[in-house]
């Protein structure tokens, strides 16, 4: 790019990528707060909604998106048509453009960049004209209703900023950049609903984002230059919580020994369907389940029959006179397990609800947690708590957690804390390779790294083709670059990666996809990197579904974001419903639709049938012939196509769903590029599970920004040359890396010193506080074991560091190097050391490390 000197510079993409987030915010503060704009709304009638839409016309979005469906529609048609006429070839950029232009015809006049801004005009004012007459009515003018800078809690949209940073860095163990932060504070602004001139939102800008750094916990302090995208911050609660949960299981943890394999392999002769054997990794899973281990971890992939093992665990548990609680992150999931296990299942938040957890969200929009203890009436329903009902659990029972990889901290927690209290063992079964949680992740990482039972389960029994199952393998973590990129050669030489020339294309393909697979009566998973992606391609097969005939228009319901719900459409509901039966995520084709409700049958089972309201279904329902990667978790179907755009875990769950073919699309302009893309995609980024991992991602980050370099140009080029030997720089960059860690450590107990006190002097008087301040207690007991750890190795890594810098000056200066310089350096290098070990000491002098 140009800059204001006129020269040219290089621009880092990975950088400018994580401002993208800061941008969108701008445009949204400016589309919310600038007078301006709002005035000129207001002089014509319209106002802005909550959520920063111009109220009055947003009615009319999804009707002119579904106009665009169409165009895109008319465009897959002419691109089969040229495809067709031109075999094993691709249309030109120029061929693109005329097909655009016929598709745009086919339902508009002509492309937008072909017309006059008064032709333009016209049209859209007759489209939306035909979806609501009202709209081009003229209205009258409106005040503008608009708060005050004075008006606002600085507090409070500092915590809404923290809020969002934290949400959007889940993929990121909870790691976010100072960016983040400056993004977060930006929306929380711009949801006021003040309207000032940018210039001076910019001081209580300053001052929102001042205040949210002291809501988190800096990474790399002890880093003098830390980039603003560096994700080094983590907030506060989410430290406290990584640290809690840890305490939690190391307290539960208890050797015990497992069931004997005979008693395992004669449970499941009992239980099993005839020819169903368990191989020896399910059989020691099922041993340790229903063994006396206090925690138990069973680790495997896609297919690997992680539920046809827990049957025989339930059998050798009944057996023994003790219980097998099974529960899962979501109903459906728990519905899926109950039912192949062969025993009543219920999501894990019903137990935790039956243990008197109650869950919802601050003012902020930060998750809270509470509990209702015997008694207590529960402010929700009014009603008194009087303790477990459904889930009764006593010593010696299982509550097994199925699908484990997608459980929170926050719930973790609470289970945790219902083990401790009834004396029930935890078994977490699944798969942190898998989809992650919609909060954050490492929950069953967290507890696999304390049990004492851990069995990985390594044969996959899903599929009908043992090569690719045991390519699946290969797929699921790949060591480096050139086995993901062998993994991609493979997949290829099978024909399951297709190029395609951008989004549009490959929308085309899975509309294809499904069907030809719905022709031969197969079921077929369609995987998007987004929800909009998702939406678009419903959106195109329900459209091709009434061109084809195989839908109706004579009756019709209003689904989640105004979708359009007919009888035949395969759907998925999106909450838990009691009253109509019904479970979240849960897949139907709709039956019937009636003036009052929708009857709704089970995508798997055609004798389950459910009726929903038509309220219900307006907040709840939309359609699913394709959905991102949680959408399908634990689902099995015929085949599958996994679109491009699709995270590690996406590209792995999409491509165990079929039984018989899963295939993969990349935008590539050839296929050794769509190789290398589906290598990519296989990366996953460090497992950020502890602080201390997520210390170590964040110094890893830190390690790839462009610094400003430090004391080159004044070393003499004789002495940088021998200091910088292939073994002196290995030695220094792990000294530093202890170093930087010790100081990191330090500045991470001293802030948390300094919130204790604070809260030690706002809650004095206050005996509940002590609850509230046990997280970050237990955090700072954390800290100061790793700061006494790390001291030893340090001072032991700088005695071998100096002895070899030492000797380095000696072989200089035997071949006539300038012995001063050398001494000076020497000396100082030294003194450096030197006020190194006062600061190690310091540490522990000055902080009362018992605490």
């Amino acid at each position: 790019m140009q800059g204001e000197d006129g020269k040219w510079s290089n621009v880092d993409s990975r950088v400018a990528m994580r401002l993208h987030t800061l941008i969108n915010a701008e445009g949204e503060l400016a589309a919310r707060t600038d007078p301006q704009w709002v005035a000129a709304l207001a002089r014509h009638g319209f106002t802005l909604n909550a959520e920063g839409e111009i109220a009055e016309l947003a009615h009319a979005v999804r009707p002119l998106s579904r106009r665009s469906t169409q165009i895109e529609a008319n465009r897959a048609v002419l691109l089969v048509e040229w495809r067709t006429a031109h075999p094993g070839q691709e249309p030109s950029p120029d061929q693109m453009h005329r097909i655009d232009r016929l598709a745009w015809a086919k339902a508009r006049p002509n492309k937008p960049g072909d017309l006059d801004e008064a032709a333009w005009e016209e049209l859209i004012a007759g489209e939306l004209a035909a979806i609501d007459p009202g709209i081009l009515r003229g209205r009258a003018p409106v005040p503008v209703q608009a708060g005050t800078i004075e008006d606002l809690d600085v507090a409070l949209l500092a915590a809404r900023a923290i809020v969002d940073a934290d949400a959007r860095a889940a993929s990121c163990g909870g790691r976010f950049s100072l960016v983040d932060v400056h993004a977060g504070a930006t929306r929380a602004l711009a949801a006021t609903g003040i309207v000032v001139p940018r210039e001076s939102l910019q001081p209580v800008l300053e001052q929102i984002i001042e205040r949210a750094l002291t809501l988190t916990v800096d990474l790399l302090a002890a880093e003098e230059e830390r980039p603003a995208h560096v994700k080094r911050l983590m907030a506060s609660t989410t430290a406290a919580l990584k640290t809690e949960l840890a305490e939690r299981f190391d307290a539960l943890t208890r050797a015990g020994a497992a069931v004997e394999p005979t008693l395992i392999v004669a449970a499941a002769e009992a239980v099993l369907r005839e020819h169903v054997e368990l191989d020896s990794r399910q059989v020691q899973a099922a041993a340790a389940i229903a063994g006396t281990d206090r925690l138990v971890s069973v680790t495997g992939p896609a297919g690997a029959g992680k539920t046809t093992m827990l049957r025989a665990a339930k059998e050798a548990l009944s057996q023994r006179g003790d219980r097998m609680v099974v529960v899962a992150p979501t109903k459906k999931a728990a519905s899926v397990a109950g039912r192949e296990i062969g025993t009543s299942a219920s999501s894990l938040h019903a137990l935790l609800s039956d243990h008197g957890f109650r869950w919802g969200r601050d003012e902020s929009g930060a998750d809270v947690w509470t509990r209702l203890h015997r008694d207590e009436i529960d402010p929700t329903t009014g009603l008194r708590y009087a303790g477990p009902r459904r889930f009764p659990l006593r010593a010696g029972d299982r509550v097994v957690v199925d699908e484990a990889g997608m459980v929170d901290l926050h719930t973790a927690n609470a289970l945790a804390i219902v083990a401790a209290e009834t004396g029930a063992g935890i078994a977490m079964v699944g798969d942190h390779l898998q989809a992650r949680p919609v909060g954050h992740s490492g929950a069953m990482a967290t507890m696999t790294r304390r049990a004492t039972a851990v069995v990985e389960l390594t044969v996959v029994h899903r599929f009908h083709d043992p090569e690719y199952a045991e390519l699946t393998l290969r797929m699921r973590e790949p060591g480096s670059k050139d086995e993901a990129l062998a993994v991609a050669s493979d997949l290829d030489a099978r024909g399951l990666i297709h190029c395609v020339a951008d989004q549009a294309q490959a929308r085309e393909v899975m509309v294809e996809a499904y069907f030809r697979a719905s022709a031969g009566q197969r079921r077929m998973a369609l995987v998007t990197s987004t929800n909009e992606e998702a939406d678009a391609i419903n959106e195109a097969i329900q459209q091709r579904r009434i061109d084809h005939g195989q839908l109706a228009l004579s009756r019709i319901a209003v689904g989640q974001a105004e979708q359009r719900l007919l009888e035949g459409d395969i759907v998925q509901t999106r909450r838990n419903d009691r009253h109509a039966n019904v479970e979240n995520r849960a897949l139907w084709v709709i039956r019937k639709l009636t003036c009052t409700g929708i009857e709704l049958v089970s995508l798997n089972d055609s004798a389950d049938v459910r009726t929903v309201t038509r309220e219900y279904a307006a907040d709840h329902v939309h359609l699913a012939y394709a959905s991102t990667v949680h959408g399908i978790q634990g689902e099995t179907t015929d085949a599958a196509v996994v679109g491009p755009g699709v995270d590690a875990a996406g590209l792995y769950v999409g491509m165990t769903r079929g039984r018989t073919r899963n295939e993969a699309l990349a935008i590539a302009p050839t296929a050794a590029a769509a190789r290398a893309q589906i290598a990519d995609s296989m990366f996953r980024g460090l497992r950020e599970v502890s602080i201390n991992d997520s210390i170590r991602a964040a110094r890893i980050e830190l390690g790839r920004a462009a610094r400003t370099p430090h004391n080159v140009a004044d070393t003499p080029p004789d002495l940088w040359s021998a200091q910088q030997s292939p073994s002196r720089e290995l030695e220094r960059y792990q000294l530093e890396q202890l170093n930087k860690g010790l100081h990191a450590t330090k500045q991470a107990l001293i802030e948390l010193d300094r919130r204790i006190a604070d809260d030690d002097a706002g809650t004095h008087g206050h005996p509940e506080a002590v609850l509230t301040a046990a997280p970050i207690v237990a955090a700072r007991q954390q800290l100061v074991a790793q700061y006494v750890a790390g001291v030893g190795e340090y001072v032991e890594a700088r005695h071998v560091h100096e002895q070899a810098i030492l000797a380095a000056n000696d072989a200089m200066n035997g071949s006539g190097a300038p012995a001063p310089i050398a001494r000076q350096k020497d000396t100082e290098r030294r003194r450096g050391d030197a006020d190194a070990r006062v600061v190690v000491r310091s540490a522990f002098d000055g902080s009362d490390l018992s605490r």
